[in-house]
């Protein structure tokens, strides 16, 4: 139980509530069709305002973890998780442009949450290490929120052009890309055929991006990068960047059998 004492933003004091909430959704203690507890009760567990109870409920509603049934008060309801088959092949659609293994299996229509943003902004350390750029360097940076239709928001994509790469193809940095996208800009701009690699890591989201997602910066995030490289120079030109709460996605990938391990097995011969 948390209870806050003293002057306190209002603000804070209900993400904090709403994250207190979540964690018990998290480790059990409220399950899915769970009831939460009323207003005045949750006023008296946490020494608020039934303003800021509410807010905190409202809050936990826009990050897909409860539902209002008017009459009947709030409940807990399940977490959408999506389990997305990672395989390695590349697909083309000739309106869409590159179509990429985490997307190639999605047979639901999905959303984008607010409107795409293309901007020049400082490169991170992390964009600066694999474009091999200073931290810091001004770098187009591509952001869009999306999610299956009808849902919060699933995952945080950023897209990052190195430098030189948006003076040889000026339109991949605009916020109209044309058919087929950015990609396409860069190979007709001589950087094709690009090549891909893939690089997944679990971390706690920053600030922003919990904002973005509406979740507690305290929930792991499973960040995946892709990184496209230039036929021309041999190394990256371009990264993007997939962030998403860990506790909405399994990814899986199909296992192949090496020549070593067929079936039936040789049989073993010994040497007499």
């Amino acid at each position: 139980m948390v209870h806050v004492t003293g002057p306190i933003e209002t603000t804070t004091h209900t993400a904090r509530i709403a994250d207190d909430i979540r964690s018990k959704i998290e480790a059990g203690s409220l399950q899915v069709g769970d009831r939460l507890p009323t207003l005045p009760d949750l006023q008296t567990a946490y020494g608020c305002s039934s303003t800021i109870a509410r807010e905190a409920i409202r809050l936990l509603q826009q990050r897909g973890l409860v539902v209002t049934r008017q009459g009947s008060g709030s409940y807990v309801r399940a977490i959408p998780r999506r389990r997305i088959l990672r395989g390695r092949l590349i697909r083309r659609d000739p309106a869409r442009g590159y179509i990429m293994p985490a997307a190639a299996t999605a047979q639901e229509p999905w959303q984008t949450h607010g409107q795409p943003q293309a901007a020049t902004v400082p490169a991170p350390s992390t964009v600066a290490d694999v474009l091999g750029i200073n931290v810091g360097t001004p770098t187009v940076r591509r952001r869009r929120v999306t999610s299956p239709a009808g849902e919060v928001p699933f995952q945080l994509i950023d897209t990052w052009i190195h430098p030189d790469g948006v003076v040889d193809a000026p339109q991949a940095g605009a916020p109209d890309t044309g058919p087929g996208g950015y990609l396409d800009r860069l190979e007709e701009a001589g950087h094709g055929p690009m090549s891909w690699s893939e690089r997944l890591r679990i971390r706690v989201p920053t600030a922003d991006e919990a904002r973005l997602l509406g979740i507690s910066s305290a929930l792991p995030v499973a960040e995946l990068a892709r990184i496209g490289s230039s036929a021309r120079w041999g190394r990256p030109i371009e990264v993007t960047i997939c962030v998403i709460p860990g506790d909405r996605v399994e990814l899986m990938t199909d296992l192949d059998r090496d020549e070593t391990a067929r079936w039936p097995t040789s049989p073993v011969i010994v040497a007499q």
